[in-house]
């Protein structure tokens, strides 16, 4: 794995003051990873859907100092300092220190708003790494003009991954595929490419509505839950299924059956938490109403011949899948039978994205 190729090689121009705003998408994963080595290598690759409206905000206030031996930043989210937030993106830049040493030359002042509730299990991490990442190398396109826009996306992919994996794959859109698989051309342990091949019209667009079962900070984070992969006695057959379900997914996306979608991405979303039902010490995101939520929609689809589906995140919320042309049939299952189950009835339409944007 060659992690030169993001090391600063060429002299930068440094410029006295320098503010960034990006709006940077969630990502929601059909092939799911779960367990990773250091430096946050995903033990099996995983593809997922970007997201449009749940996204982080961010903008970065960059001011040139003299270099010092540590970062120096304030950290503001959704207007009010969040000191508790500092230890995760302080260690982040400790991650990424070799890849953006001007980071030592500004201080950076932070702000940060979330479309959707925070810890929830919406991906609130990825979507909030990416945007820093995207504002550190709109910094670094200025200090150095000759880097291009594809290495841009490749190395900003790479940096956003060091604070959380699924980062990686909040860059681009609408399918991207993170983790070195065999079948997938130029994919990487190191950072998201665009899933390379043409998709069947059937997944164009594709509708995701989120139910917020629970909008509170989950019981188990997500870095725990990974960790616990080292020693699960089912790790090692689940690293390998994930691994063939990304091979099988690739050939249903660009064939359009839909029915063995349904059944694949359904499948993970199970034994993403069958993980954690299995793990030691072991523990449940899922509440009860995911679960009616669940057989609600197994009913549905069965009665209407529909092709609505569910997957989870690591989290107790469902993720919603459809087709754009079940968009009105769908929105109103949703009003009238789910929406019960969420709290204060509260639920997120989704759909497909393309991924970072410069406001």
């Amino acid at each position: 794995m060659n992690t030169d190729q993001f090391l600063v090689k060429s002299e930068l121009n440094f410029i006295d003051k320098a503010t960034y705003t990006w709006q940077t998408p969630s990502n929601i994963a059909l092939v799911k990873y779960w367990g990773k080595s250091n430096p946050q290598i995903p033990k099996n690759a995983s593809i997922s859907f970007t997201l449009k409206n749940c996204h982080t905000t961010t903008t970065i206030d960059f001011e040139k100092k003299e270099k010092s031996e540590s970062v120096d930043f304030d950290l503001f989210f959704e207007g009010k300092q969040k000191e508790e937030f500092k230890p995760k993106i302080a260690e982040f830049f400790k991650r990424i220190q070799e890849y953006c040493p001007y980071i030592f030359n500004y201080k950076m002042t932070i702000h940060s708003e979330n479309s959707f509730p925070h810890s929830s299990g919406i991906a609130s991490s990825a979507s909030g790494f990416s945007a820093i990442a995207m504002c550190l190398m709109s910094l670094e396109k200025e200090l150095n003009s000759v880097l291009t826009q594809e290495f841009i996306n490749k190395k900003t992919s790479f940096l956003a991954r060091l604070g959380s994996g699924s980062a990686s794959r909040s860059i681009e859109g609408p399918l991207v595929v993170w983790g070195n698989h065999s079948e997938i051309e130029g994919s990487s342990d190191l950072f998201g490419v665009k899933f390379p091949y043409k998709v069947h019209p059937i997944f164009s667009n594709y509708q995701d509505t989120i139910l917020l079962v629970d909008k509170g900070e989950k019981q188990v984070s997500s870095t725990v839950g990974h960790n616990l992969m080292h020693n699960h006695p089912y790790a090692e057959n689940r690293f390998q299924q994930a691994n063939d379900n990304l091979t099988k997914i690739s050939k249903i996306l660009q064939e359009g059956n839909i029915k063995e979608f349904i059944n694949l991405v359904e499948s993970e979303a199970l034994t993403l938490h069958a993980m954690m039902l299995t793990s030691n010490p072991y523990f449940i995101l899922m509440k009860p109403n995911t679960l009616e939520i669940i057989n609600k929609i197994w009913e549905y689809r069965q009665e209407k011949n529909s092709s609505i589906c569910f997957t989870l995140d690591a989290g107790a919320n469902v993720h919603v899948l459809y087709p754009e042309n079940e968009k009105e049939t769908v929105n109103q299952f949703v009003k009238k039978e789910l929406s019960q189950y969420c709290q204060k009835n509260q639920y997120i339409c989704d759909t497909v994205g393309l991924g970072a944007k410069k406001i």
